[in-house]
């Protein structure tokens, strides 16, 4: 069974940096069996949105509004996916969301049919 878990979150001034985890575990370890991961947000009123995409190869897709800020990364070792974020701004505040889906034969799926979604970590960032 295929769980997430976040964890980092907080209250940080703008302009700060905050780091975020994402400790998973349950997934197949076999070669035939990659897995795409991301983080996503949702801030209060509006929908949920992509942040990026980590592809089973390890190459990373960014949103365009938060490309140079925010950097996916995956500790193999720790089963842990992280999420650097930089220059914090108070629009930054969200709830954020780590999620997993099995990669397929073309690539990974759309995130909103994304399979495995943790219970999030708020972010509220101060200016």
């Amino acid at each position: 069974q295929v769980q997430l878990a976040e964890s980092g979150g907080g209250s940080v001034q703008a302009g700060g940096s905050l780091t975020l985890s994402c400790a998973f575990s349950g997934f197949i370890t076999a070669p035939a069996y990659n897995y795409c991961m991301g983080w996503f947000r949702q801030a209060p009123g509006k929908e949920r949105e992509r942040i990026g995409v980590m592809f089973g190869n390890g190459n990373t897709a960014y949103a365009d509004s938060v490309r140079g800020r925010f950097t996916i990364s995956r500790e193999h070792d720790l089963n842990t996916l992280r999420l650097q974020i930089t220059r914090l701004k108070p629009e930054d505040t969200a709830m954020y969301y780590c999620a997993a889906d099995l990669e397929q034969l073309y690539g990974c799926r759309e995130w909103t049919d994304f399979a495995y979604w943790g219970q999030g970590t708020q972010v509220t960032v101060s200016s």
